[in-house]
């Protein structure tokens, strides 16, 4: 059987304009037109003026991979990896500069919220327009039109223009119509994180009957490892836009979250001038990313005193919240933890917070970071950090773990002290 779709040697090049020199008044522009009255080669005037260059770059580069029938594929990587711009040569939206991607199948994709949407249009013209669109007839739209709308669950809004619709109402119909309207290749970009927790899991499942029930592929792009890691037995990493590695999921993960530790990715702080806080990150006591619900926390602060002397009376407080819900799930204090360092800290170095099993919901979970010396606040820092919780019930038996909101602030934990020099 051939394969659904086939990459060979795709790469994207973009023109980057860079601006430099001074600034540009009437009076300069005025001067360059009367110099160039017939506005002779446009680029070599803004050359003269020292006004711009260009530089090429490449957002995808000899990237091959072969995906077959059936398959769901995750494709994951850091921010500026190359993902969308490989989707939307996928979908047909761009073209590759060189190389060739065979596409055997009816694509259907969902990219961005409002997709493919024309916002004065109602929700029900909508559906019959992305039919068309995909190239379904107007008999085969009618056959699946209950569907599409019993899945959005718009039905109130149906002949209400979409430009009305919050992002989650969006969000449902676009992925209700994409995954009703038989596509055989169903492209998703991070756009599910919109929706709500309930709606995700029914999107899931749906992603799975289509895959296992039907035979059609599935290319889901996601930052939530944890649900790739659930929804996707295959994945595809990219690293500045070059494949990184293909082949099982869990190995794929491990390969990037690892990749991860030792570069100024996500997990780390974004450096600060003259801040005291360096870099921070979050993995379970094995230091790994991928944390289960009873897995123990590790979070790592590096820190630099400014003047380069130590700080007295050093005091982190990390402050751990539902992203979804902003409720705290856990508070971790140096000044009440059940192993404190003794002394003042150390110009710089390293803190080390570890704690017994966090017990905490599935979902995504974000870092407050709060350093004090002497009762005073040097640095606090919202959402330094976010990490994934999964859950596991076939291991552990049983389903449902604590909520995430309940009195978790009580939870062991302790806080050492690594000097650097």
């Amino acid at each position: 059987m051939l394969p659904a779709i086939e990459a060979k040697n795709i790469g994207k090049k973009y023109n980057i304009n860079h601006e430099r020199g001074r600034y540009v008044t009437l009076r300069d522009v005025v001067v360059g037109v009367l110099k160039n009255p017939l506005k002779f080669l446009k680029k070599k005037t803004k050359d003269a003026l020292g006004l711009s260059s260009k530089e090429d770059f490449w957002a995808l580069s000899g990237v091959n991979f072969c995906f077959e029938k059936g398959e769901i594929i995750g494709i994951i990587g850091k921010n500026g990896a190359g993902k969308s711009t490989l989707l939307k040569i996928l979908s047909q939206i761009t073209p590759p500069t060189n190389g060739e991607i065979i596409i055997r199948g009816r694509v259907g994709s969902l990219l961005e919220v409002g997709t493919g949407f024309h916002p004065e249009l109602t929700g029900r013209e909508n559906i019959f327009l992305n039919g068309a669109i995909l190239g379904m007839k107007k008999a085969e739209i009618v056959k699946k039109f209950d569907e599409i709308v019993s899945f959005a669950n718009v039905e109130k809004f149906l002949d209400t223009p979409v430009k009305y619709y919050s992002s989650g109402m969006y969000v449902r119909l676009a992925f209700s119509i994409a995954a009703h309207m038989e596509p055989d290749i169903l492209i998703i970009d991070e756009v599910l994180a919109v929706g709500d927790a309930e709606f995700q899991e029914k999107c899931l499942g749906k992603m799975n009957q289509i895959s296992q029930e039907e035979g059609r592929t599935v290319l889901f792009v996601s930052h939530n490892l944890a649900t790739v890691q659930k929804l996707c037995k295959k994945s595809l990493l990219l690293e500045n836009g070059k494949v990184g590695m293909i082949g099982n999921t869990d190995e794929v993960i491990t390969a990037y979250t690892h990749s991860k530790s030792g570069t100024n990715d996500n997990v780390y702080l974004q450096k600060i001038d003259a801040s005291v806080l360096k870099y921070a990150k979050v993995t379970n006591q094995e230091d790994s990313e991928i944390i289960r619900s009873t897995d123990a926390l590790k979070v790592v602060v590096c820190y630099g005193s400014k003047d380069g002397k130590p700080i007295h009376d050093g005091r982190l407080i990390l402050t751990i919240t539902n992203q979804k819900t902003q409720q705290i799930a856990l508070v971790l204090d140096s000044h009440v933890s059940s192993i404190v360092w003794e002394g003042d800290l150390s110009a710089q170095g390293e803190i080390v917070t570890e704690t017994e099993s966090i017990n905490l919901s599935e979902g995504t979970y974000a870092i407050n970071i709060d350093f004090m010396s002497l009762g005073n606040r040097v640095e606090y820092i919202k959402n330094a950090l976010d990490f994934t919780v999964t859950t596991e019930p076939e291991k552990y038996h049983f389903k449902n773990y604590p909520d995430a909101t309940a009195s978790h602030h009580l939870i062991r934990h302790s806080f050492k002290k690594r000097e650097i020099n």
